[in-house]
């Protein structure tokens, strides 16, 4: 008999379990840690670091929690609300098969999207390699010998082009930049409000019609155009020479397998997207752009570059090429303030090109070109106009009056066609375009009582329709990485074998500082790969994706809730495209308000760098504000400069709590001065995994905030990308939002979709409704603990450089190390590399101050995780002691030799310590050990030699 049972307190009514599943320590852990602080409860401890000034002004007003179950029934429930109508839209998007085993193996696997990115190069060669493979694949199809590791979109990489063209064209006398008006229309409209502040004039126009070509000191063209035209460039790119003009072509990659590249007739820039290498469209994002140059322009390109160093075994070893110039930007003087790339995406294209090889990829670009050459002369028949002599999967049709009736016709039949205007219409064919969908659209266009072609008919008599003399003669992807691995298993051995090769959260704590490491968790990432979230085209008419509306609607108002904000935007997609958008929005409000004299930003010498390559770009000039001995913002020295420059002053850009991880007691009082000298206040919001649910910038003081999705809120780093950016915003600078409103472009496009990488924005808001209210609230006061937890078990070893008046840190902790270079030898370098023989990825390495380690533990690491790195590091501190005691040659020792490889102990051994001391400094090692697949890599070697694609099958053949 069941009738007696007693269910005790048990509540029926919630189920907020995803909470301890977040958040690493259990109650016991907590109340250890908060005794060996001195505090008696986390209340106690928060109301000391928080201080009194801001206390209260959170206004997070969320419901309580959901369990994973019913968050992921309440989501599936809205993502039913999509309709995913069969894309032909085309316009840079196009529909694609994911391979099953690419999808299973790495974008659904946690060694791959939980993984940083790859600064510390050692335990990161297997996502290196897959980047490698990925820059080796855009030099090959757009021939030309430096491709970087991917952008955001496509539409950024044309901007960056647009700029990069500016600073190296010897047209020095022009301001203006030609884009074709035959580029995407979103590529258009980030160019413009990226040209803009920079006093670049963006004309848009016919290429064939350009009569003064000295007018521009660059040109950006599509090929194919979107409209589908193969257009014959060679000419025009040497009348653009002539006059010392640079010239960026936007190029499709998969008509590039066919198509001569534009390296080869004479382009000195390529960009475009690598979504249809096997990446779903996902409503706009996240996507692959990439950027290729010619070899003379390498040190000049943007974003991240993976290069092949040694390393001190003189093997062959990957790496970040030219590091510290992206790790750490260069400030003012930048030209661009990208900090990021789209690591995991660029991973999954180049494993698609992997797998495929250089047969499969010219099978698929064949049989889209003959599909759409079969349609196109299907229609001809019909008597429908089609616009293109020559295309490769795009047409564009004159269809007159008809054309409302034509898509209203499609619709009803679930299909979407591209909107040109009112008299043509447009259509893309791509990888999953069978015989069936060429009838169908046939069906659609033809009169009433039209008979349709034969098809088998039409494809045994019509010809290809590619231009003779465009056709590629030079061979794509001959490297033995793109022609080995065909079979599933081999390609799932591969991927195994590269994700064997690195350090992610799958494996260990990410301790670092400001980058925020936390729990990716599998509840947040299952919807990703929702067909209702995955097969939306970002440009489809805005009743099919109501689904995406409301989520947006919903993660909007919780952002709004955690952040004290009256609005947000999602459109940026990334955290300095989110910086860009902040600025761009704060320099609009001036001037329409008159005060466009206002170009004064003022940014603490503490700042990422990111921070004054941002301003520079929205053409704001920096001013310095100094920071005091316990690194905090000099208010005296602000009040000056803030008064000094009243009359101009834009902005302060701050990051809170401080880059020195500490809660600057005076943060109302900097953000009363800028106001009061007419100013707007940024702050940034690398840091606010410390804030929510504790106090909100919005209300004490902030104007406008970027939030890194991809740090506080859960969206997982990929080993270097993607990240979400959106801003945060007080009222008065709402309408000032970037890009576009409700679906429909307007001006000041940040990214190319309307919503950014829209389709991994369900990982936030499953997050934030799992957590609810209080379990964000109590991430940030665990987060805080565990911080301060380290640093008080590291405080004896290592000094902590930076704490706030009663000596307690924020969420993360700064340990010097300098002192140990002068009484040992040893370098921050040193300790970094170290720590890969315990196991463990390095903290921040000497940022924000030279010589440090800053660590950020997050809350999602449990007590026994954050003890198993304290112990690491308080053994390497004895190793130094060591050292400095003479029981360790300065040289020859453990850390400067580390990281060591299975190799190097397997071999003939010559140092004065033992093998065991090298590889297993701790007991619990020889349980679980990871071996670093190279020993440290040679950095200026790899600078001085820089080389960027696979290395040659000579060398391939001899490894």
């Amino acid at each position: 008999m069941t009738d007696n049972l007693n269910l005790g307190a048990i509540d029926l009514g919630t189920d907020d379990e995803f909470i301890a599943r977040h958040i690493g320590p259990r109650a016991a852990d907590t109340q250890a840690m908060l005794q060996r602080l001195g505090y008696d409860s986390l209340d106690t401890l928060i109301g000391n670091v928080i201080p009194d000034s801001i206390k209260g002004s959170s206004v997070l007003d969320l419901p309580a929690g959901m369990g994973e179950a019913e968050a992921l029934a309440s989501l599936k429930a809205i993502a039913a609300r999509n309709r995913a109508l069969r894309s032909f839209i085309g316009q840079g998007y196009y529909n694609c098969h994911t391979p099953a085993p690419i999808l299973r193996n790495l974008l659904e696997n946690p060694a791959w999207y939980t993984a940083y990115t790859p600064y510390q190069p050692e335990i990161s060669q297997g996502r290196l390699e897959a980047l490698l493979n990925f820059q080796t694949l855009v030099s090959d199809l757009s021939g030309l010998p430096i491709a970087n590791a991917s952008m955001l979109d496509e539409a950024t990489a044309a901007a960056e082009a647009m700029t990069f063209c500016k600073r190296l064209s010897k047209n020095r006398t022009s301001q203006a930049f030609f884009a074709s008006r035959h580029c995407h229309p979103q590529t258009l409209d980030v160019l413009r409000t990226r040209a803009e502040p920079l006093g670049i004039e963006v004309v848009v126009g016919d290429e064939s019609t350009i009569e003064d070509f000295s007018a521009y000191f660059g040109a950006l063209l599509q090929y194919p155009t979107c409209d589908g035209e193969i257009v014959d460039y060679r000419e025009l790119v040497s009348r653009f020479h002539a006059v010392d003009a640079l010239v960026a072509v936007a190029a499709d990659l998969l008509a590039l397998t066919l198509l001569t590249p534009p390296g080869e007739f004479c382009a000195d820039v390529a960009i475009g997207s690598a979504q249809r290498f096997g990446v779903p469209l996902g409503f706009g994002g996240p996507h692959a752009a990439y950027f290729a140059t010619r070899d003379a322009f390498k040190r000049d390109m943007p974003g991240r570059l993976v290069g092949v160093s040694i390393d001190r075994h003189g093997k062959p070893a990957y790496r970040l090429a030219m590091q510290t110039r992206e790790q750490h930007i260069r400030r003012e003087k930048a030209t661009s303030n990208i900090c990021t790339a789209q690591v995991l995406l660029a991973n999954i294209a180049s494993m698609f090109a992997v797998y495929h090889g250089p047969q499969g990829l010219l099978r698929i670009a064949r049989r889209t070109h003959r599909l759409t050459a079969i349609l196109a002369a299907g229609l001809e028949r019909l008597g429908v106009a089609v616009e293109q002599k020559h295309f490769f999967d795009t047409l564009s049709l004159a269809t007159g009056a008809r054309t409302a009736a034509i898509h209203a016709k499609a619709r009803a039949a679930g299909i979407n066609l591209r909107e040109i205007d009112a008299g043509r219409l447009g259509l893309s064919l791509d990888e999953t375009v069978r015989q069936a969908d060429v009838e169908t659209l046939w069906g659609l266009l033809a009169e009433e009582g039209q008979a349709l072609p034969d098809f088998a008919a039409l494809a045994a008599s019509s010809g290809d329709r590619l231009p003779v003399e465009l056709l590629r003669q030079s061979a794509i992807l001959s490297h033995p990485i793109f022609n080995r691995h065909h079979s599933e298993t081999e390609l799932m051995r591969y991927l195994r074998k590269l994700a064997d090769k690195d350090l992610a959260l799958d494996r260990t704590m990410i301790p670092l500082g400001s980058c925020t490491m936390k729990l990716n968790a599998a509840s947040e990432m299952i919807p990703v790969t929702w067909a209702e979230f995955g097969n939306l085209h970002p440009f489809a008419p805005a009743e099919q994706s109501e689904g995406y509306r409301q989520l947006t609607d919903e993660l909007e108002a919780m952002l709004c809730s955690a952040t004290g904000y009256d609005a947000v935007s999602l459109q940026p997609n990334a955290g300095s495209q989110g910086e860009y958008a902040g600025l761009l929005a704060i320099r609009a409000y001036h001037q329409s308000r008159g005060d466009s004299q206002r170009d004064i930003c003022l940014i603490p010498s503490s700042a990422h760098g990111t921070n004054p390559a941002t301003a520079s770009m929205v053409g704001m000039r920096v001013v310095v504000v100094a920071c005091d001995a316990r690194g905090n913002v000099d208010v005296e020295d602000l009040r000056n400069k803030a008064s000094e420059h009243k009359e101009r002053l834009a902005a302060l850009m701050i990051t809170y709590p401080s880059t020195h991880g500490v809660f600057e007691e005076a943060i109302r009082e900097i953000c009363a001065i800028v106001h009061d000298c007419g100013g707007q206040v940024y702050i940034d919001g690398a840091n606010m995994n410390a804030m929510v649910g504790l106090c909100a910038p919005g209300k004490f003081g902030g104007d406008v905030s970027h939030l890194n999705l991809h740090k506080t809120f859960c969206i997982p780093h990929g080993g270097g990308g993607p990240g979400v950016g959106p801003i945060g915003v007080r009222a008065h600078l709402a309408p000032f939002l970037p890009g576009h409103a409700r679906g429909e472009r307007k001006e000041g496009a940040v990214s190319a979709a309307p919503y950014g990488s829209a389709s991994i924005l369900p990982i936030t808001w499953m997050y934030i409704r799992m957590m609810g209210g209080e379990g964000l609230k109590r991430a940030s006061e665990m987060a805080i603990l565990n911080a301060n937890y380290i640093a008080h078990r590291l405080e004896e070893h290592y000094p902590v450089l930076y704490a706030g008046g009663n000596g307690l840190v924020a969420h993360e902790c700064i340990l010097d190390l300098r002192p140990l270079k002068d009484s040992s030898g040893i370098s921050v370098d040193d300790v970094a590399k170290r720590l890969m023989d315990f196991g463990f990825h390095a903290p921040t390495m000497s940022f924000p101050v030279a010589g440090t380690l800053m660590i950020e533990p997050t809350e999602s690491e449990s007590k026994a995780e954050l003890d198993r790195f304290c112990d690491a590091m308080i053994r390497i501190r004895e190793e130094i002691r060591a050292v400095e005691r003479g029981e360790l040659d300065k040289e020859d020792n453990p850390l400067k030799n580390a990281p060591h490889t299975a190799a190097e102990l397997l071999g003939e051994w010559n140092h004065a310590y033992s093998r065991e001391q090298a590889a297993y400094p701790l007991a619990s090692l020889v349980e679980a050990k990871y071996w670093p697949p190279v020993g440290r890599v040679d950095n200026v070697y790899g600078d001085r030699n820089l080389t960027c694609s696979c290395p040659p099958i000579e060398a391939y053949s001899e490894e």
